[in-house]
């Protein structure tokens, strides 16, 4: 019997069992077989190098966004509107059949989009390049899954449920669970405040489905089973998703009105122009880029080209902003003077742990060579003789 057998046996055994308190340990067991048995179907093949037919895309750009949805949903319309990039379209399903990127150019960033082959259902099990398209995801930095207005709200449930059988947790944040392995000692089980989902019998079935028998787990909030399964994989991705509902233009102005108020969500129209502005400064919001400007001493800031920080991508700290420019900078700065949104007041004295706000301007003052010695002021002495009278060389005596 195969993996995808296997899953389905278990996820059968599971909607047949009653759920109540008595079944309450049993259901987690079944939960944590069938974690385990999605991870095993996304590694490769024992005997094989890893390697695979993938979508190779070298990353460019301050930021990467991934476009993901069912075939025949205007990907490849809405690529070549943002970017002006040709993406082959046309009105039969699976037109795309690679990955084919392109650069956004916006608030003096550039920010790489990637247009994907259309998904299906069974995308998480192989079916249609399913596990290309969702490895090219997870590398991206926030999703844009493209919907049709005009279909149903089952489309939008189907790919959550691909996408979250691979791992990916879209728009949730990491559950607050401390776990760590250890050698000895046994199981700890601890926790900060009342568990509802969760006891101390049901964590112990779950570790042991794993065979881990020595372990500290602490409890931080009212977590799920489902979330105690993620921390113990470990191989999970909390990433951030923007819902584009296409094709507006074809429904009534009341379901248009429905869609666009709902969480995380932007209805627009690529056959009208519609709403591709509030498309672009809604990803830009999700994305969370912090442009920050030099400006050297003396002189006027440089508005043209930014240093561009992300939380995601190393942090917006003024020790990740030295780092960025150059790794060997930080040992060399005194102090740094900020003007912008993170500044009380103008200009501010900073340390390098400040955290920087988008627009901010920068100026480094670095640390000053102690080659001059002496002291300060009208005392100072650009003096290079010897300190001690000992190592002053001796004249040559007079001739008479």
């Amino acid at each position: 019997m195969g993996i995808i057998e296997k899953i389905k046996e278990i996820e059968a055994e599971m909607a047949r069992t009653q759920k109540n308190k008595a079944t309450e340990y049993h259901l987690g067991q079944l939960k944590a077989k069938i974690a385990k048995l999605r991870t095993q179907l996304l590694e490769p093949p024992k005997g094989s190098s890893g390697g695979g037919d993938g979508f190779e895309v070298t990353k460019y750009g301050h930021g990467r966004v991934a476009l993901i949805g069912f075939p025949s949903v205007g990907k490849s319309t809405l690529l070549t509107m943002l970017t002006g990039t040709h993406s082959e379209a046309a009105s039969y399903e699976f037109t795309t059949l690679t990955c084919i990127p392109g650069i956004i150019n916006y608030n003096d960033t550039k920010i790489q989009l990637l247009d994907l082959p259309g998904i299906i259902e069974g995308a998480s099990e192989g079916k249609g390049r399913g596990r290309q398209v969702i490895a090219v995801s997870k590398s991206s930095d926030i999703v844009l899954m493209v919907l049709d207005a005009s279909k149903s709200e089952g489309h939008r449930q189907i790919l959550t449920r691909e996408l979250e059988a691979v791992g990916l947790r879209l728009n949730k944040r990491p559950p607050q669970i401390y776990f760590k392995k250890k050698k000895t000692g046994g199981i700890s089980f601890n926790s900060t405040l009342p568990l509802t989902h969760v006891d101390e019998k049901l964590c112990y079935q779950i570790l042991h489905e794993y065979k881990i028998h020595n372990a500290e787990v602490l409890f931080r909030e009212d977590a799920t089973v489902d979330d105690l399964i993620d921390v113990i994989e470990g191989n999970r991705k909390y990433m951030k998703c923007v819902y584009v509902y296409n094709k507006i233009d074809v429904v009534g102005i009341d379901d248009v009105d429905k869609l666009a108020r709902q969480p995380n969500s932007v209805v627009i129209s690529c056959n009208l122009k519609l709403n591709l502005d509030r498309l672009l400064s809604k990803m830009w919001e999700e994305m969370g880029l912090v442009r920050v400007y030099t400006k050297p001493q003396g002189q006027q800031p440089d508005f043209s080209e930014p240093v561009v920080l992300s939380t995601d991508r190393g942090g917006c700290t003024v020790e990740d902003f030295c780092n960025h420019i150059h790794r060997s900078l930080v040992k060399d700065v005194k102090y740094v003077l900020v003007w912008g949104r993170s500044a009380r007041h103008y200009p501010q004295h900073c340390g390098l742990a400040h955290m920087l706000q988008d627009e901010d301007v920068v100026q480094i003052v670095k640390k000053k060579d102690k080659e001059d010695g002496g002291g300060r002021g009208r005392f100072k002495s650009h003096s290079t003789t010897p300190a001690r009278i000992s190592d002053r060389e001796k004249k040559a005596p007079l001739k008479t």
